[in-house]
């Protein structure tokens, strides 16, 4: 672990990432240039020390994809002491059996992987037993295949208006935050605007205009280490960097 730290320098990484964040808001129509993207230090596989390094710098949004390490790392005796003003967004895959495990993380901010009303309900109803005065809400994005591969989770985009309806009538518990997508990992930027980009934009506008909802209220969550500059021009309010600030991580096979 201490040879793992010393080849990293994550307050340099995320002071460059947060560099290169400023310099794509720069590049942006002027509409979205009131919006300032949301950095998500994605710390999957990472040691504590990690973590906290990262928070000393000044970073507060955290996503993890596994349940469990979530849960440890939450839980951490010196993630409690030191990284008070923590919030964790959980990236993964959000499973029935496990919506207790995953409600009950201190500092949960946001579950970004909402895809189904059956999730939606079952968070609804599960929530209130972990929120204490009963005064705040569960955030919650709707995740969107825009991509349409079958290996990724997420609505159908012609679905997304009656999910997003559902979550806002009927799950009084949950506050519909915004959208999310993965897209494809090997899209060229120099091909054109990234097309999962745009279907996931087009998805938000038409939740806005049938539901008569602010966009600027509605957030993108879009973007990872290798696009989030593109995702940033094309408007997104949310990206997720893991490996730019923690170092190479090897694909889970």
């Amino acid at each position: 672990m201490n040879k793992i730290m010393a080849e990293v320098d994550v307050k340099s990484g995320l002071r460059s990432i947060l560099q290169r964040i400023d310099a794509a808001c720069q590049k942006r129509n002027p509409e979205l240039r009131c919006l300032t993207p949301r950095l998500v230090a994605v710390s999957k596989t990472k040691p504590i020390e990690m973590i906290i390094e990262c928070y000393e710098e000044g970073q507060r949004h955290f996503g993890e994809n596994y349940i469990q390490e979530l849960a440890e790392k939450a839980n951490n005796k010196d993630i409690l002491e030191k990284c008070k003003e923590i919030q964790w967004h959980y990236i993964g895959n959000v499973q029935s059996n496990k919506l207790n495990k995953i409600l009950g993380i201190p500092n949960l901010y946001i579950i970004e992987t909402v895809d189904r009303e059956k999730i939606a309900e079952a968070l609804n109803k599960s929530w209130p037993k972990f929120n204490e005065n009963g005064e705040k809400k569960l955030n919650v994005f709707i995740q969107v295949n825009t991509s349409g591969e079958e290996a990724k989770g997420g609505v159908e985009p012609t679905n997304v208006i009656s999910l997003a309806k559902f979550v806002i009538e009927q799950c009084p518990n949950l506050k519909f935050d915004g959208l999310m997508t993965i897209g494809r990992f090997d899209y060229n930027v120099e091909d054109g605007p990234n097309p999962d980009f745009l279907c996931l934009k087009r998805c938000r506008d038409e939740i806005c205009q049938h539901l008569e909802i602010d966009w600027k209220d509605v957030k993108l969550s879009m973007g990872m280490s290798d696009d989030f500059e593109h995702a940033i021009e094309l408007g997104s309010t949310n990206v997720r960097v893991g490996s730019s600030i923690f170092g190479y991580r090897p694909r889970k096979v």
